[in-house]
């Protein structure tokens, strides 16, 4: 009868929302607190294993006393200066060492990098595998190897020595006479290798991202393979070089190991100092306010660095 006379539909009254239970959140809101959720642990291990600990060390470096008598906080900031005078040689070792580490692994890791991602092939896997395969190795051997490779009298010095390669590496001041040990070219070596790895996957990474047909493209338009390589991929594969460079220069700069076992109380880092003062002089407040002006320096280098290079995209 509505539709014979054209008369409207009645509309359907519409259902009002159910109300949510005492003491139940709506879904939504629920929805929205889950990623909150999921971070609390994450939040919890920051911390109690990062910042308490942090919290703890800032208030050693500014005590006074005595292991015997005890410490106190007084609020002693002249320990940080009295550190950075005594220790500024330390200092700037340690920053030369894992620069030059760094700039070896740089020009080691780019080209074993681009070879993987460009030219491996089938051969990827196996590449990408050697180059993680001293992880499965401590850490401590690795570095007591290189003792064994640069021993006097062995095979390698013998060959630098022919060479008269250690005839201009003595002149510069980073080798002694015909030893190679227990001086800075051996410690600059076990940082390089040691660390080698952390800046090839970050490359890698990023060498692997680039789209093939860009250097197609550059070569239809007649650049030459350097100016491809100039204009294309170094420019696309800097968030790598980027985060390769941090990842081998932070833990480098912290390093004591390979100073301690294949330098000489001459090519001590200021890391070497810091397990001293904690470990054997006991000197707590000292060896906390020497933390905490390395981990400025690094913050302060690596603040300026990413700016410089103009990228914050980090892989």
């Amino acid at each position: 009868m509505t539709a014979l006379t054209g008369a409207p539909p009645s509309p359907t009254p519409a259902t009002p929302p159910t109300p949510a239970a005492p003491g139940k959140k709506p879904p939504r809101a629920r929805g929205r607190l889950t990623p909150y959720w999921l971070l609390l642990p994450g939040i919890l291990w920051l911390l109690v294993f990062f910042l308490m600990p942090m919290v703890y060390q800032a208030s050693t470096s500014v005590q006074t006393g005595s292991l015997e008598e005890g410490y106190e906080v007084t609020w002693h900031f002249a320990t940080y200066w009295d550190a950075l005078s005594e220790y500024w040689p330390q200092f700037s070792r340690s920053v030369l060492y894992a620069g030059s580490a760094t700039a070896l692994c740089l020009l080691l890791g780019y080209p074993l990098a681009y070879l993987i991602a460009f030219r491996a092939g089938r051969w990827r896997g196996l590449i990408l595998i050697l180059v993680i395969a001293p992880f499965f190795t401590s850490f401590l051997i690795r570095t007591l190897a290189w003792k064994t490779i640069l021993a006097d009298g062995g095979p390698v010095v013998g060959a630098l020595n022919t060479l008269h390669v250690l005839d201009v590496t003595s002149w510069l001041g980073i080798t002694a006479g015909e030893r190679v040990l227990a001086t800075p070219l051996a410690v600059v070596c076990g940082l390089t290798y040691n660390f080698l790895p952390f800046m090839i996957l970050p490359l890698y990474t990023s060498l692997e991202r680039i789209d093939g047909r860009l250097h197609e493209a550059a070569g239809d338009l007649y650049a030459s393979p350097f100016t491809t390589f100039r204009k294309v991929t170094l420019p696309l594969s800097m968030p790598g070089v980027v985060s390769g460079t941090l990842l081998t220069f932070i833990p480098a700069s912290g390093d004591y190991v390979n100073a301690d076992l294949l330098g000489s109380t001459d090519t001590r880092m200021i890391g070497n100092v810091i397990q001293t003062q904690f470990l054997r002089i006991l000197d707590y407040p000292t060896a906390a306010a020497l933390s905490f002006l390395l981990m400025a320096a690094i913050l302060v280098m690596v603040s300026l660095y990413i700016r410089r290079s103009g990228t914050e995209d980090l892989v």
